[in-house]
């Protein structure tokens, strides 16, 4: 049984070791050891996508069968904990190209700079990856709970030392303080969850869920939940909501992502907000008896936190001038998009649709490969502001303002070009990623009868056109409001290569995913196939 179970958590056990001793070699006093940290974080990632490309399609089930029923009962790996292992690896390795650590002269980084603590910085982004694997697999309230809070605490401490500015120690200590206020409101919804259940494992609170669920959909009965059942899922909605800087629980989102080094406001645009999206996925799944079949009140609710989702953050990034902070609400506003697919998922059953089955699995479906799409298409925009300079060195030497960024892309062609297909892919213009992503999460709603909600959807993808689009306009058409210095104009400015890779990768996937059907296809299927609900867990067709 040991052996089986350490083959299974393999890719777990193998990138929480090498964080370890990331940090164990940050006590070295020799800066030769310190500067393998990346490459040793690169590695683990690169052997982890690898394992987890050969298990795709593999069910487990001769592993499995050795598992003793208290192992079998905390974890659960399905194929929808190995599609999010598989992206979580794969879009780690882009963000870990971002974070690399490029000499004094390149202009890439110098807005990241962790000093002596590179080893316990890689350490740290390993961890936080750990913790969204763990919440992939986790079939264990106290293991859910640990993974998510092992994706989130190790950014808190990586926002305050990813550069020597005060203001990335203020970010660093707001999202510590609210990252503790939403784990208090998880925890809460965790033991009221627990008090009405009598259990900690999901398949067997989803049993007692099914069993306490009165109305069937057949006889088109109303769905309703225990008073205090209903408590504790609203309660655990509310505090993944901070994790996905949902509204109105994103008011931390903006201060911490300026304070940040970009490189490291890429990665929490990405990996907290995907730990939050799959336990909420988790919890849902388990709520509604594993057929989704959730209470009106439920899915009304992800429904309105959706429209807030996405309006607070599109009015909001019209608002900004610095581009982080418009990056920032951004985020908030693909939160909401992705919990459009969510409320849709959730609604089928209660809405009276005869056989939800189909249309919930299309919506799951949209909702994973969205959040696919946003992390690949996301890694472009700030790869490109790290290599374009900044008028303010007081906040670092690579740009965040409009200011900084204006006429650059006459003078770096190429970076304007990776700019501008980012923008229009998160826009979701046809021939992007962005584009299919959106269909996919507006094609469920619309069959499921969330017209409403699908118009919504559509008035914030255009409203955020205009602040996409006005970062693309300012790049090649604004005038530059201060004189470069000597080191960053382009005769003599480098951009170093693990930047640069991360970039080329992010666009080429961007385009490539948004014309090559064949190839979109691989991406959809992984996908859906992850997405298949059936009898207590989410398998494989």
């Amino acid at each position: 049984m040991l052996h089986s179970l350490t083959n299974l958590l393999l890719p777990d056990l193998l990138l929480a070791t090498v964080a370890c001793v990331l940090i164990l070699m940050g006590c070295s006093m020799k800066i030769s050891t310190r500067k393998l940290a990346p490459m040793l974080a690169m590695g683990a990632l690169a052997i982890v996508f690898l394992i987890q490309v050969g298990r795709q399609g593999s069910d487990n089930t001769a592993a499995k069968a050795s598992f003793d029923k208290e192992v079998m009962s905390t974890l659960r790996l399905h194929n929808f904990a190995q599609y999010i292992k598989l992206l979580a690896a794969g879009i780690g390795m882009m963000l870990l190209l971002l974070n690399w650590p490029t000499n004094a002269t390149a202009n890439g980084n110098n807005s990241f700079n962790v000093g002596q603590e590179t080893g316990e910085y890689f350490g740290l982004f390993l961890l936080s990856i750990t913790g969204l694997f763990l919440v992939a697999g986790a079939n264990d309230i106290i293991l859910l709970f640990l993974g998510i809070e092992l994706a989130s605490i190790p950014t808190y401490i990586m926002v305050s030392i990813s550069r020597p500015n005060p203001v990335a120690q203020e970010a660093g200590v707001k999202y510590f303080f609210l990252g503790a206020m939403s784990a208090a409101v998880m925890l809460f919804g965790f033991s009221y969850l627990y008090g009405t259940t009598g259990s900690i494992y999901l398949d067997e609170i989803a049993r007692i869920f099914r069993s306490a669920l009165s109305g069937a959909s057949k006889t088109n009965a109303e769905i309703t939940m225990r008073p205090w059942m209903m408590l504790s899922v609203v309660l655990l909605i509310v505090g993944f909501a901070f994790k996905l800087a949902a509204a109105p629980f994103q008011v931390y989102v903006a201060d911490v992502y300026q304070g940040a080094a970009t490189p490291l406001t890429a990665f929490l645009s990405f990996v907290p907000k995907a730990a939050g999206m799959v336990a909420l996925i988790k919890i849902l799944y388990a709520a509604g008896g594993t057929t989704w079949q959730l209470p009106r009140q439920i899915g009304t609710l992800l429904w309105v936190l959706a429209v807030l989702t996405m309006s607070f953050g599109n009015v909001l990034g019209l608002l900004q001038t610095n581009v982080k902070r418009m990056l920032a609400y951004s985020s908030v506003a693909h939160s909401g998009y992705m919990l459009t697919g969510i409320a849709t998922l959730c609604g089928a059953a209660s809405a009276g649709n005869s056989d939800p089955g189909p249309l919930q699995s299309t919506a799951l479906q949209g909702v994973i490969f969205y959040l696919t799409a946003y992390g690949i298409m996301n890694t472009a925009i700030f790869g490109v502001l790290m290599l374009l300079p900044s008028r303010d060195s007081r906040f670092g030497k690579s740009a965040e303002t409009l200011d900084d960024i204006a006429g650059q892309g006459k003078r770096h062609l190429m970076l304007g070009i990776c700019m501008a297909i980012g923008c229009f892919s998160l826009i979701g213009m046809p021939l992007t990623v962005g584009f299919i992503g959106k269909i996919m999460l507006i094609k469920p709603a619309l069959s499921g009868g969330y017209n409403w909600l699908v118009v919504l959807t559509m008035i914030n993808a255009a409203i955020s056109a205009a602040y996409y689009l006005r970062i693309v306009s300012v790049m090649f058409f604004g005038k530059p409001s201060f004189d470069l210095p000597d080191d960053a104009k382009p005769a003599h400015c480098t951009h170093p290569l693990p930047v640069m890779v991360a970039i080329g990768v992010s666009v080429l996937a961007s385009l490539l995913l948004g014309t090559l059907l064949p190839l979109t296809q691989i991406l959809t299927s992984g996908s859906g196939t992850a997405a298949t609900v059936d009898s207590g867990v989410i398998k494989t067709k």
